[in-house]
């Protein structure tokens, strides 16, 4: 029986056909994969990533989930970790502050963003790091934020903290830094810091307790479009950027508030990953199938 020998004409032919269909099967295959809460999304050019969804552990302080008690608090965490939330967030102030080590104990840490902040200025800032590190029961923090800024000069009101935090980096015990602000003039400064890294901003479209020109933290501004112009240039410059206050401080109890608001956020694309507040397994289970179904859109 003879056998056809392909000409090297037949050849690139052929072999030009096969490139086309893996090509298209491939860009088919990208326009039908789903964005889900639970991805794991990078946080601008920091070379961090995280799950686009956070389960928030300070609502109102902290208080909301400090009044499920230690165990119950452990279970939602580890429910929204068996979900494919990576990312916590948690600060110093928060009441549920010496629960954190307890509840990620046994989880893969190198799966976990764990994200902290630090208030005020304290007089020996390297000291609280580590004692962060202590009552988490890690290592390293993946961010650690300034947290609450609220005036235009808290790069130096606050250059105490942010250099401590510079050495932790440098000793391994952050892996990035950060601020958390809570009023324009602050978050203005953020947005084109060579220091910050990652901003958690607050965001909703009802602009229910977001960042006015007041510097009083507990002040909130009405108009979410300076927010979104600061978000811009974050993102512009390389920063990551992290949602929260999409539930509005808790004040969206009408669930067309809370479809509103994630459907917003999730239009942005500055806007790299959020965090919310739960306080039991039906809220996160809620939260991810809107930012499923909005991101669906």
């Amino acid at each position: 029986m003879s056998q056809h020998r392909l000409t090297r004409r037949e050849f690139i032919a052929q072999s030009a056909a096969v490139a086309a269909a893996t090509l298209m099967t491939s860009c088919a295959t990208a326009a039908t994969r789903k964005r889900t809460a639970t991805d794991i999304v990078a946080l601008g050019k920091t070379g961090l990533k995280t799950s686009r969804l956070g389960l928030g552990t300070g609502s109102n302080g902290g208080r909301v989930q400090f009044e499920l008690g230690q165990e119950a608090f452990n279970r939602l965490i580890r429910y929204g970790y068996d979900k494919g939330i990576r990312y916590l967030d948690c600060a110093q102030a928060y009441k549920t502050y010496p629960w954190i080590g307890d509840a990620i104990k046994g989880l893969p840490r190198e799966k976990i963003f764990l994200l902290s902040k630090i208030g005020g200025n304290p007089e020996k800032p390297a000291e609280v790091i580590d004692k962060l590190l202590k009552d988490y029961k890690t290592d390293y923090i993946d961010c650690l934020f300034v947290h609450c800024s609220t005036t235009s000069t808290w790069t130096d009101d606050r250059r105490r903290l942010m250099d401590a935090i510079d050495e932790a980096k440098q000793k391994g015990k952050v892996r990035a830094n950060g601020v958390s602000c809570h009023a324009l003039p602050a978050l203005r400064v953020a947005a084109t810091s060579d220091w910050v890294q990652v901003n958690l901003v607050r965001v909703n479209p009802q602009a229910k307790h977001i960042d006015g020109e007041s510097p009083k933290w507990n002040e909130g501004g009405k108009d979410i479009a300076p927010v979104m112009d600061l978000i811009k240039t974050m993102h512009a410059n390389g920063h990551g950027v992290i949602g929260m206050k999409l539930i509005g401080n808790g004040d969206f109890t009408n669930a067309e508030d809370r479809e509103k608001s994630i459907r917003y956020v999730m239009a942005q694309p500055e806007i790299h990953a959020v965090t919310i507040g739960c306080k039991s397994p039906a809220e996160v289970d809620e939260a991810i199938e809107r930012i499923n179904n909005a991101l669906a859109v």
